[in-house]
């Protein structure tokens, strides 16, 4: 039988789930008049969350910090008079009590401290350090590495106060150290707790096989962009709280995989298309602005709105007219701002082969939204355009992505990049972003074994070092000395925040959060369950399952009308079998 104690904790803490939930209720009626409130999100929630270990303390004799396991407990949120199981710290002259919390996984949002009831009732200043790492947790922004405060505070001082709470902090994050910068003072401190702030919304796409290993790189995937699905859809969430277009193309790919047809996605595109009138390109880029007709098209074969669809026509006929006219007479692109990818940024006649390729796959998709509004005139605009591109082949100088993008482009045969760039390679030079086009090209390749064998290389790579979101870039030549991001850096081994990163990512500059590495959770629904739409709206969807050196695979898609079921088992003969169930509406072939 539970003690008082327990029932007042669970009665306490079902109290302020309750509190949390009553944030989406109307506001009082003189605020609905004002006009002066941001709209509602309904899906938008902050939960509490407590810290999983103490992962560091400066001081383990007892003199600083005293019963610091309670800061473990769940709490109930609020400050107290009667209750004295506080954890206590102290610093003196020439010693300072911190301690480094460890929540367990990548979050994104804040922190709150209850503070007790102890003599000296003023604040105390408090110095707090937000880590996606261990070591990020416990460095300083002017230090070497790159630390910095750049899109969110994660390094800060401020004042706590005597008998009450303060909650600070919008960042990404998994540790938090806390130091207590007055001198010869005491402070009690009842609880610590993550403020998470998510998405409350099912994960209706799954996935399941009977290697672990890529169930989990799925989930973390799912996981990585569904942190990032804030206000809009972030790229990420400590650095980069922005929405990106390019970026974009991947992570949106990921959200109608398993969160299906979610506003986060039109709300997003409709924000950055109105930031950037024609004639400036999105995100300052003229590629970014190449990837809007890609990610508009993938979102009406999965939503089927053509109501929203034909509200871009306007828009995508500008923008079609604006690329075709950076197309030279001999099919050679010649955009402006250039740039394709950060690995591929000192490498120009890889941004080449990369925008040449790029401006193909745009105005093909453009080509099938003008097919589906019956604009002929468009449609066959983008048609003409393609083909003089086609007559125009770059060499992509040894860069992989940009071959993988030649490749999907159709100016090289996917099989032709497959053998000529990607065997016998170690992947290193590329992003996790362009990890993803690499999978397509190879899926083109009918090359599915090797494609499984690099998603649990290059992806399986960043879990083994502690990883519980996708990074936005990995080295490869970086893993063989490295050291996790969970723990502290053994001596003589090299930290793979901190000391590594290239470009706008330097040490720990660099976001291990990012949505453009979500590759292998679209691509392993995509290939391995073999779910291809055929149809606007999901009607028609085709099971084609690759199964490569799997022996079965099974999951869930959602789709407007509801959740898609498949399985696939090898059978005597490697023969594969298919089962599946999908609601009213919906269409299923199988490919023999």
């Amino acid at each position: 039988m539970p003690n008082n104690l327990t029932v007042k904790k669970t009665i306490a803490l079902t109290f302020l789930v309750g509190i949390c939930l009553a944030c989406n209720a109307q506001l009082p009626r003189v605020w609905q008049r004002s006009g002066k409130v941001q709209p509602a999100d309904s899906t938008l929630v902050k939960r509490y969350i407590y810290p999983q270990a103490i992962a560091w303390q400066s001081d383990g004799s007892g003199e600083l910090i005293a019963n610091e396991r309670i800061l473990l407990a769940v709490g109930n949120g609020q400050a107290s008079l009667v209750d004295t199981n506080y954890c206590r710290l102290k610093s003196l002259p020439g010693k300072q009590a911190s301690i480094l919390l460890d929540f367990g996984r990548e979050i994104f949002g804040g922190i709150k401290i209850i503070t007790g009831y102890y003599a000296e009732n003023t604040p105390a200043a408090v110095r707090i350090r937000f880590g996606e790492s261990y070591s990020e947790a416990m460095s300083d922004v002017t230090n070497d590495k790159r630390a910095t405060n750049d899109h969110a505070m994660r390094d800060f001082s401020t004042h706590i106060p005597w008998l009450g709470s303060l909650e600070v902090g919008n960042t990404g994050f998994r540790f938090v150290r806390i130091d207590l910068l007055d001198t010869q003072k005491v402070v009690f401190i009842k609880e610590i707790a993550a403020a998470f702030t998510f998405r409350d919304i099912p994960y209706a796409g799954s996935f399941k096989c009977n290697d672990t290993l890529l169930n989990k790189i799925w989930e973390t995937g799912a996981y990585t962009v569904h942190l990032n699905m804030q206000t809009h859809l972030w790229d990420g969430i400590k650095r980069d709280q922005l929405a990106w277009m390019g970026d974009m193309s991947l992570e949106t790919k990921t959200v109608f995989t398993v969160f299906g047809n979610h506003e986060i996605v039109p709300r997003t595109l409709d924000l950055i298309r109105n930031e950037t009138p024609l004639p400036q390109w999105m995100n300052t880029l003229s590629s970014f602005s190449l990837w809007w007709p890609y990610i508009q098209h993938n979102l009406y074969m999965h939503g089927g709105d053509l109501a929203y669809l034909k509200q871009q026509e306007p828009y995508l006929t500008g923008l079609v007219n604006q690329m075709t006219s950076y197309i030279k007479e001999n099919g050679e692109e010649n955009l402006p701002s250039r740039f394709f990818d950060w690995p591929s940024s000192t490498n120009k006649p890889a941004i080449h082969a990369g925008l040449q390729s790029l401006m193909v796959i745009s105005l093909e998709s453009s080509s099938r939204i003008f097919g589906h509004l019956h604009n002929t005139a468009m449609q066959t605009t983008c048609d003409r355009a393609v083909a003089r591109l086609r007559t125009h082949v770059p060499d992509p100088n040894k860069s992989l992505q940009a071959a993988a993008m030649m490749g999907l482009a159709g100016l090289k045969k996917p099989d032709y990049i497959n053998k000529t760039y990607f065997k016998n390679t170690d992947y290193n030079g590329i992003s996790p972003f362009m990890g993803y086009y690499i999978l397509q090209n190879k899926a083109l390749a009918n090359d599915y074994r090797t494609s499984l064998d690099f998603i649990r290389y290059y992806w399986g790579a960043m879990l083994k070092l502690g990883a519980t979101t996708f990074w936005e870039d990995l080295q490869t030549e970086d893993l063989p000395n490295a050291g996790g991001i969970d723990k502290a850096v053994p001596p003589g081994k090299t930290d793979i925040h901190g000391d590594c990163g290239e470009y706008c990512y330097i040490g720990f500059r660099h976001s291990l959060c990012h949505g453009w590495a979500s590759g292998p959770t679209p691509w392993l629904t995509e290939h391995v369950l073999g779910i291809r739409i055929m149809e606007p709206g999901c009607k028609v969807i085709r099971l084609s399952p690759n199964l490569g050196d799997l022996t079965w695979a099974e999951g869930t898609f959602p789709t407007p009308k509801g959740v898609v079921s498949v399985s696939h088992r090898k059978v005597a003969g490697g023969r594969v079998e298919t089962e599946y169930k999908a609601p009213a509406g919906i269409q299923i072939i199988v490919s023999k």
